[in-house]
């Protein structure tokens, strides 16, 4: 192990060890002699690697035998020493002239590397379907390891991580303190008149600010702030702009508290004036649908039953809803807080078990207007247990 100044390690290498063995188990399972793990999550929660070095091409490697391989480019290969759990010998940077280049492509030199170890052969898993494994880098794969079979392994780890361990759960409930304060700091300086820029550089600050109460700081979260306003709420994924807050629009806020890469997001609405009566009856809809799947949040029901008990109380109402209403949450890198596994959708028969993660996402986007007010939970061996503690009414400021 490196004699240099490490960080802090999320876990002990012992809880890395034992996802070690479960993986190995499943690979055998499933016939994979190895895996590529390009996705910066599955990095992570395998190795322990945590650096912004995502937009170059890395991975790690769980082989046959031994602890797992990291891999990146060689100025990384720093980071690398500061943060996995495995051994020096086991982190392999690719030189610089590989990166972005036209010529050659670090797959290319993995092929070598690999071929070096003896682990250019069998069945060999690559997460096909993916932000940051690219067409190209699977052609010079195939090209560069021709004994080997191919075999798609996208979500492979992904399902692994679905059921939080203790410590993970810890570290959720942290982020949750982070953005309850994040929603408390919106709610004490939004006023008409404010620029949005400013509005969010507060819930920045209140996101990423230590914290002495709770000992800790956040970290940046996996999406930037959305928080569009009036008419412009009908669009769920737009940001932000740096004009005034108007009278008479309401905004959503749907920001994530994030603690060891760990988020929670929360989202909650706030209407500067009156707010018009369809919005009122939205919210009163959607409460009640929340408690309703909140009712069928249990073990041993579906992602589809709380989804059903949702949604039958916006069809009550005759208030459409085309979109699922939560997913699976837990660790995670840009651009995307969801684990890529479950949704709480109508047809996801996805069993629910103890320390399963989830945002409740039961926003409403209309023609003209859009409310959110949003929960993360855990799936537990009775009620679900719900991360923060926010009144769900919307705030009316006049």
């Amino acid at each position: 192990m490196n004699k240099l100044q490490r960080t802090p390690e999320r876990y002990t290498t012992e809880e890395y060890n034992k996802r070690l063995s479960k993986l190995r188990l499943k690979m055998e399972a499933q016939g994979f002699d190895m895996l590529i793990l390009s996705d910066p999550s599955n990095m992570s929660w395998v190795s322990g690697y945590g650096g912004w070095s995502f937009y170059v091409h890395q991975c790690v490697i769980v082989g046959p035998v031994g602890e797992p391989v990291w891999f990146g480019r060689q100025q990384d290969a720093q980071g690398a020493y500061r943060t996995v759990w495995i051994k020096r010998d086991n982190v392999i940077g690719y030189p610089d002239h590989y990166v972005q280049s036209t010529e050659c492509h670090p797959m290319e030199y993995l092929c070598e590397q690999l071929i070096d170890k003896g682990w250019d052969k069998g069945t060999i898993g690559v997460e096909m379907d993916n932000y940051w494994f690219s067409a190209r880098a699977y052609e010079r794969l195939q090209n560069g390891l021709p004994n080997a079979k191919f075999k798609d392994a996208t979500g492979f780890i992904n399902w692994e991580r679905a059921v939080k361990s203790e410590k993970e759960l810890e570290y959720m409930r942290q982020a949750a303190r982070i953005v309850e304060r994040m929603h408390h700091r919106i709610a004490d300086k939004i006023e008409v008149g404010i620029r949005k820029c400013d509005l969010v550089a507060e819930i920045y600050d209140a996101g990423l600010r230590y914290d002495e109460w709770y000992g800790h700081g956040g970290d940046y979260p996996a999406i930037v702030p959305l928080l569009p306003s009036g008419p412009d709420a009908a669009a769920p994924h737009l940001t932000w702009d740096d004009l005034p807050m108007k009278e008479n629009e309401g905004t959503f806020f749907e920001i994530a508290g994030c603690y060891q890469r760990y988020h929670v997001p929360l989202s909650r609405t706030i209407f500067l004036g009156k707010p018009p009566q369809e919005i009122l009856e939205a919210e009163k809809a959607v409460i009640e649908g929340m408690e309703a799947g909140l009712e069928a949040a249990r073990a041993g029901n579906t992602c589809h039953h709380i989804a059903d008990a949702f949604f039958k109380s916006l069809e009550k109402r005759d208030i459409i809803k085309d979109n699922r209403c939560g997913y699976s949450i837990g660790l995670s890198y840009p651009p995307d807080w969801g684990e890529r596994t479950m949704s709480l959708r109508r047809g996801d028969m996805t069993e629910l078990q103890p320390g399963m993660t989830f945002h409740f996402m039961t926003g409403l986007w209309m023609d003209t207007w859009g409310y959110e007010t949003t929960e993360s939970i855990a799936i537990t061996d009775g009620a679900p247990e719900v991360f923060c503690d926010l009144p769900r009414k919307m705030l009316i400021k006049q």
